[in-house]
């Protein structure tokens, strides 16, 4: 078997399993149940990069700040992702290094707090639309907005602040990722999407109160580092169209033409597989070989092409 770079983008079901109430304890254990299928990876000699999202995380850090606010300043969104990428980089961390001691693997496992940079112009920063955060009573909506938040409704569910979510165009630590993935170990990174940040004029870096889609980050990085293959973990062994319906199709195999029309039929909500879809496109069109979409249990066996669903040129 030859030996390949794989971006593991990890789904949120990897941290908190769902009904669960996302306490830190279970938290670890699910974290650590999530490690088999990584150890199966590298003890294939995989190299591997891992990358995470945040939203419950970053959603409990907002919520905080509210019950907080006349104690203590609140931290901004860019803060909250990097507070998280810390936290949650060192429970996949801990995990991952405790199942490889359990499997006999000597390999180091590294955090990398990890900058994205995007467009001050992106469209989204001028029309936001990524809800964030609890929901807000219909009579504190005013009172949301006189903060300067954006509020909208969230159709049929109620009201919640929205945020800007532009595009990545680049990743700052992407040389350190790939020294520390040449020295041979296991590295997470652009955690929660990554640090948003803008570059000014004279080429220094600025935070920005924007979140980033961590599908699309991992693409990016994927195509940075020109690895062979991005792997997206989701809660479904196999992308289809019609879900759930009477004439649901299971796919194996989807072609970017395949994966772009489907799109346009609307096959792919914006709030499930849609951006799992679109990153997965992107990193086909920007030069990568192939992306595979299945779920934990069957991420050893969508490397090996045995599982999932491929997209392909």
């Amino acid at each position: 078997m030859s030996k390949k770079t794989i971006v593991v983008a990890l789904g949120g079901n990897a941290l908190i399993e769902e009904g669960t109430e996302g306490t830190m304890e279970q938290q670890f254990e699910n974290t650590r149940k999530s490690m088999a299928a990584i150890v199966g990876l590298i003890q294939e000699g995989h190299r591997v990069v891992l990358t995470h999202g945040n939203g419950p995380q970053a959603g409990v850090h907002l919520i905080r700040n509210e019950a907080a606010s006349a104690k203590v300043p609140p931290s901004s969104l860019n803060v909250i992702v990097a507070d998280t990428q810390g936290s949650i980089g060192y429970m996949i961390q801990q995990s991952l290094v405790n199942a490889l001691i359990k499997a006999g693997v000597e390999k180091s496992v590294v955090t990398v707090v990890t900058q994205v940079v995007v467009d001050k112009n992106d469209p989204s920063m001028l029309n936001p639309t990524k809800y964030v955060g609890p929901f807000i009573r219909p009579e504190q909506v005013e009172e949301c907005r006189a903060k300067g938040w954006v509020v909208k409704e969230d159709p049929g569910r109620g009201h919640r602040r929205v945020v800007a979510s532009p595009i990545p165009t680049g990743i700052v630590e992407t040389e350190v990722i790939r020294d520390l993935l040449h020295d041979g170990l296991v590295v997470i990174a652009v955690g929660g999407g990554g640090i948003p940040v803008c570059r000014n004029a004279d080429g220094t870096y600025e935070g920005v109160d924007a979140v980033i889609d961590k599908d699309r980050a991992s693409a990016l990085l994927a195509n940075l580092l020109e690895a062979d293959e991005l792997l997206i973990l989701t809660g479904v062994e196999k992308v289809a169209v019609n879900f759930r319906k009477p004439d649901q199709k299971v796919l194996d195999v989807m072609t970017v033409a395949e994966a772009e029309k489907y799109m346009a039929e609307g096959q792919f909500p914006k709030g499930s597989m849609g951006p799992k879809i679109e990153a997965a496109v992107d990193f086909i069109k920007r030069g990568g070989s192939q992306v595979v979409i299945t779920d934990l249990e069957h991420a050893q066996a969508g490397a090996a092409g045995k599982a999932g669903t491929r997209v392909v040129k």
